[in-house]
């Protein structure tokens, strides 16, 4: 029995012409350009961190250090208590996809299987805030959240990543592709809504849920600017607070020292990304908006 292989989008017949094989050859020369320019940060302040103060600032540059001195490691963490930051990092994070999930999830199927007045309003109303610049609400908010007394505590989080359209956008998309046909059978069966959401929509949005962890976790994890406007001392999460006791203390830190405790903090997400990175893809297809 022989066989079949699928057919790829061009053939070997196709590449027997010159002019395919010159436009193919120049793909794959901008692919690898554009991965060298984007592994390129990543490599060098790896290898920054384990120069020495003289190799960093030589000239001309060497791009690898003589030595591989990894002790450079050791002598960040006198400098930043990377544990105490990154604790506040993830407490955050859990919050963050609490609210996400449980709040913008509910407000998502209410809109998507519950029969509301006005829903396309509605939710034409919640979408219209992708429009407006970040920028414009952070002065309003940090407000709000003074005049409540938030500050400096993880509600100045929690309680913004419970009103994220975008989520409210890809959750909704997801669960309109959800038969009525299932809440209706539960609801003849007795089921409140809430069991309807928990016991059916959230197991079946699962691939969805798994993006959403992932894209509060990128958020979380490079949130640096509203941080430091919102938390103060030992709460700072970890972007924060190397942006503030690293970044922002002039010279009392080398370079080299500096990028050490840069790489360290590159792996986490790395690690995550590199696991967990075809949820992000297939998530946002199956959330994606419907023509």
């Amino acid at each position: 029995m022989k066989s079949t292989v699928d057919r790829a989008i061009m053939s070997r017949y196709d590449f027997r012409k010159f002019s395919v094989k010159v436009i193919y050859s120049l793909m794959v020369l901008v692919i690898i350009l554009v991965s060298i320019s984007m592994l390129y940060p990543f490599v060098t302040t790896f290898l920054g961190s384990l120069k020495t103060k003289e190799e960093f600032f030589s000239f001309p540059p060497k791009f690898f250090p003589q030595h591989f001195l990894w002790k450079n490691y050791g002598e960040s963490l006198k400098y930043l208590d990377i544990p105490v930051y990154f604790k506040n990092t993830l407490f955050i994070f859990i919050g963050n996809v609490f609210f996400s999930i449980i709040f913008i999830g509910m407000a998502a199927f209410s809109l998507s299987h519950l029969k509301l007045p006005m829903k396309k309003w509605i939710t034409f109303y919640f979408l219209s805030t992708l429009l407006i610049p970040p920028a414009t609400y952070i002065i309003p908010n940090f407000l709000n959240l003074k005049s409540l007394g938030l500050i400096n505590t993880y509600w100045a989080f929690w309680l913004p990543a419970g009103a994220n359209a975008f989520f409210l956008l890809l959750l909704k998309n997801f669960f309109d592709g959800i038969h009525k046909e299932l809440f209706e059978a539960a609801r003849i069966d007795g089921s409140s809504e809430l069991r309807c959401f928990f016991g059916i929509a959230v197991p079946l949005s699962i691939p969805i849920i798994i993006t959403l962890i992932l894209l509060s976790f990128a958020a979380t994890w490079n949130d640096f600017y509203w941080s430091s406007l919102v938390m103060r001392g030992d709460n700072l999460p970890l972007a924060a607070a190397i942006y503030t006791k690293v970044i922002g203390v002039g010279s009392t830190i080398t370079w080299n020292i500096r990028f050490a405790i840069l790489t360290m903090t590159l792996f986490p997400p790395l690690l995550v990304f590199f696991f967990f990175s075809r949820y992000i893809i297939s998530g946002l297809s199956v959330g994606a908006v419907k023509g």
